[in-house]
């Protein structure tokens, strides 16, 4: 879809933006953004941050926006799971498939098996492109457009403006030229206290007030979003299903049956961990195993309601290189 195209057919594009919401809704992922194509908001030591962007729309044959599903918990060995799902590509994933193992074998949500499910539950995060308007922790990423990676909250925003409550508020394309609305980011606390509730949009109005010139140079710079979830980018399930059994340190036989407890979890005597690389410990035998087995320094955590997905997993990924 060149410029002129999107200029012309905003309104259809809203109608399949809609479409991809219902899908979205209907569903019941991890990209590292440690490069310079991705943007974050720039905080100061006590994590507060301050910035304004505007979410972009979609380049040619593209959609606005990417569903990323990921998982990143930490085994009883001390070794880490941090991997995109295979669900992002509508295939099966075996650590989807053992966390519903886990979840269906016991009734009781206070169960440690529930617990378990909850630490190995999957992630969302959602990747568009954004045009940074300003950057109140750095000023030389103003002008620039970036892709963005987020989690529900900042969804629940967008969601609630293209899709108002009461029949008095119009429905708003945040990923529009010319009737889209710049967003304020504002961010509190640190690690799991992170917070986006005083995120909010600033009414509609056309960006650059509707300079051609300007819009179509921040329509060129925009990113592919497809390329971030091409099957490339994922392990194949057998590499995946081996490296979930060595986090764990579960045999096929517990895999698939679902039944894993703390004392099960354990490394197995003479289990090959030399594949862990980095986020292995090395292998003990049972004893040895049991008496290390104390909760980890930093677990990972349960469905956190108030923080960013985005800042949780980023938070674990810094554990494992420390």
């Amino acid at each position: 879809m060149s410029f002129d195209a999107l200029k012309k057919n905003r309104s259809a594009a809203f109608d399949k933006l809609n479409k991809q919401l219902e899908k979205v809704a209907s569903k019941t992922s991890y990209s590292d953004p440690d490069d310079a194509t991705y943007w974050k908001p720039t905080r100061d030591a006590a994590g507060n941050a301050f910035a304004i962007i505007r979410f972009l729309p979609a380049t040619e044959g593209d959609d606005p926006f990417k569903i990323l599903y990921n998982y990143g918990f930490q085994g009883p060995s001390g070794a880490w799971y941090i991997e995109n799902s295979l669900t992002t590509l509508g295939q099966d994933d075996p650590c989807d498939q053992y966390y519903w193992k886990l979840y269906n074998s016991n009734k009781d949500k206070d169960s440690p098996v529930r617990k378990q499910a909850s630490e190995m539950r999957r992630r969302q995060n959602y990747i568009t492109n954004i045009l940074v308007i300003k950057d109140g922790g750095n000023s030389d990423n103003n002008g620039k457009v970036f892709r963005y990676k987020f989690g529900p909250k900042i969804w629940a925003k967008l969601n609630d403006l293209m899709n108002p409550t009461f029949e008095d508020e119009k429905p708003v394309n945040p990923f529009d030229f010319w009737e889209g609305a710049n967003f304020r980011i504002k961010v509190t606390g640190k690690g799991r206290d992170t917070s986006y509730d005083k995120s909010e949009f600033d009414s509609p109005s056309e960006l650059f007030d509707g300079d051609e010139d300007k819009l179509r140079a921040v329509y060129d710079a925009m990113y592919s979003l497809s390329e971030v979830v091409a099957p490339k980018k994922f392990k194949d399930y057998a590499t995946l299903e081996a490296k979930l059994y060595r986090v764990l340190g579960l045999t096929g036989a517990q895999a698939q049956s679902g039944n894993a407890t703390a004392e099960d979890d354990l490394p197995e005597e003479g289990m090959d961990m030399s594949k862990l690389g980095e986020e292995a410990a090395p292998a003990a035998t049972p004893k040895e195993s049991k008496a290390k087995a104390k909760p980890a320094e930093a677990a990972a955590p349960a469905a956190d309601e108030d923080g960013d997905e985005d800042d949780d997993l980023a938070f674990f990924q810094n554990l494992t290189k420390k």
